[in-house]
């Protein structure tokens, strides 16, 4: 790559990878993969030259430049992408206060050291390509994934994500003796025990709720932590979020109470389904692609 062109690649990510974190900020910490190119596109002024294909794949020049140096920015710890989705880290959250080009160096030189201390261990020379856009598209067939199996669980009533819960928790080795019939409930929907009589503690109870837009507040958690008894523990399941609130709610409860979000609920499902039965694994049946990758 000429010295001039790499730089203009290298100053149009810049832009862009900075851009980028700024939004995540904005919105709370993180960004699905398939809306990082739009919202380039739509919020950041970019030359003729960085809109141009090139390279033998043609791929457009600022979003190869954009996925090329976020590898930088993911060893300096910055963003972490998981799951089709990207997160700003605290670090990168600190960084918001510096100018995108102190940032750019920053993570530059994390990846150079990175580099170094990996070349030394492996005795092989890491260097990325214009293979980087490839794992973009990766990143945009997860997020798509991702998309397809939230609304399938938005388009289940909530008995049936209550049950689904319970098949996590089956998949899990835990027993689940009862699982709440239809009808006004006491606010506890699932019981599951470590052995199949439940003598052994602790005993988990379970809320969940099905709100997929809703964000859960700190009563509901502590209306929960009210019902428990001594050898109980609390899991509440919701398949939408939790507030600020709610989540301080529960690390600051005295009785051990575990919050887990859509998000989390899906990432462990996927976790845990070859070890579902096959009627469990009906209720949100996968399919497991393989991709050829590293181990990075």
């Amino acid at each position: 790559m000429a010295k001039n062109q790499f730089s203009r690649t290298k100053a149009c990510a810049t832009k862009t990878l900075y851009a980028v974190m700024k939004e995540m900020s904005r919105r709370g910490g993180s960004m699905p993969a398939k809306e990082l190119y739009p919202f380039v596109d739509e919020n950041v002024k970019l030359t003729e030259w960085e809109k141009e294909p090139a390279g033998k794949m043609k791929y457009i020049r600022w979003t190869n430049s954009f996925q090329f140096y976020s590898i930088d920015y993911q060893k300096a710890g910055f963003i972490i992408k998981k799951n089709g989705t990207w997160y700003l880290t605290p670090e990168g959250e600190k960084m918001l206060k510096k100018s995108p080009e102190e940032v750019m160096n920053i993570a530059n030189t994390a990846y150079h050291e990175w580099k170094k201390l990996r070349e030394i261990e492996t005795g092989i020379d890491v260097e990325p390509t214009d293979e980087t856009a490839e794992n973009m598209n990766l990143d945009l067939l997860e997020s798509d994934a991702r998309d397809g199996i939230k609304k399938y669980i938005v388009s289940k009533s909530p008995y049936e994500f209550q049950d689904m819960v319970a098949a996590l928790l089956r998949a899990m080795k835990y027993y689940t003796p009862f699982v709440a019939p239809k009808g006004k409930d006491g606010g506890i929907d699932i019981i599951a025990y470590l052995d199949p009589l439940g003598a052994q503690t602790p005993r988990i109870k379970v809320q969940v709720k099905h709100k997929p837009d809703s964000t859960i507040g700190a009563s509901d958690v502590r209306a929960l932590s009210g019902v428990l008894k001594a050898g109980d523990i609390a899991l509440f399941v919701t398949s939408g979020s939790y507030s600020a609130d709610a989540r301080s709610a529960a690390s600051g409860s005295e009785k051990f109470l575990r919050l887990i979000d859509g998000d989390e609920f899906i990432e462990m499902w996927q976790e845990y389904y070859d070890k579902m039965s096959d009627d469990d694994k009906n209720m949100l049946p996968l399919k497991r692609i393989s991709f050829l990758g590293n181990n990075e």
